[in-house]
Formats: structure tokens, sequence, C-alpha cells
């Protein structure tokens, strides 16, 4: 009887209002400057293809978690990149990501921008573009340090 008395003062959880969304798209690392050379994508083509889950709550933030496959034709990567994206009204976002590259001697931040455009009565909610800054600080246990910054844009789907 005594815990029949408790659990009824127990206040009653209320409904979680997280969404769950995602995108897909690719990602064109455009000019990259680093160890004191500038090269674009002519002179190294690379290419990602970002695939990401979104967690939104009640606010303007959203967690979203992404995983990068790419690289170039003989050498593929994978960057784990969970990161903060806050709406800023007009269909613009601004975030931070964190950057871990796997099985590389690399890891960094990358902070965005992008727009969207709502796409009506489909599976994919949004279409949009992201201009993307990648910091990636390089620790070879062999060979010189250095700190790429790329300049990139990122294309892609929302779900």
């Amino acid at each position: 009887m005594a815990a029949l008395l408790l659990i009824s003062r127990v206040p009653v959880a209320e409904a979680q209002t997280t969404n769950i969304g995602g995108h897909i798209g690719f990602v064109l690392p455009l000019v990259t400057h680093a160890g004191g050379q500038t090269t674009n994508i002519a002179d190294n083509f690379s290419i990602g293809f970002p695939m990401g889950i979104t967690f939104k709550g009640k606010g303007r933030m959203v967690y979203d978690l992404e995983l990068v496959p790419g690289g170039t034709p003989r050498h593929t990567n994978l960057t784990v990149h969970p990161g903060f994206v806050w709406d800023a009204g007009h269909s613009f976002g601004v975030g931070l990501r964190a950057a871990f590259d796997v099985n590389a001697p690399q890891w960094g931040f990358t902070p965005l921008v992008n727009h969207s455009w709502p796409i009506e009565n489909n599976f994919f909610k949004a279409y949009f573009v992201e201009a993307v800054l990648p910091v990636r600080f390089n620790r070879p246990t062999v060979g010189p340090a250095t700190t790429p910054v790329t300049f990139g844009l990122h294309f892609g789907l929302g779900f």
C-alpha cells in the first residue's frame, strides 16, 4: 500500500518533442592551404559523401551527427563529424562541428553556414547548399605537422 501511495506522488513525464531527421549529399573541397602551399580541386580532386542524423528539440539548435566517407580515387577516408547547427532565420543555419578522421593522425573542427529551400510533398523536406571551412590539425609521427584549412561546398537533401 505504501508503494502505491509513493508511485501516485511521482509526476507524469511530459512527452518528448524531439524530432529526428537527417541528410545526404556530397561535398567538394575547392581550395586548400596547407604547409605553405595552396591547391585547388583541379590540382587534387577529392569528394566526400556526407550523411547525417539530426536531433531537433524545442529550440533553434539541433545536434547533427555526420559521417563523411570520401577521399581521392586512390585513397578513401572516413570523418566522424558531430556538431551543432543553429537556425539563424530566413532558411539560414550556422554551425560548428568537431572532426575526427578515422585511422589518420588528424583532427579539427569545421565552421559552416547553410541555406535551404523547402521541397513540397516529398520524402525529402529540403535541399541545401552549405559553405564549410574545415580546419584540421595534422600531426603525423613521421614528417612535418601541418594545419590544412579548406574552403568547400556541400550540396544535399534533408529529410
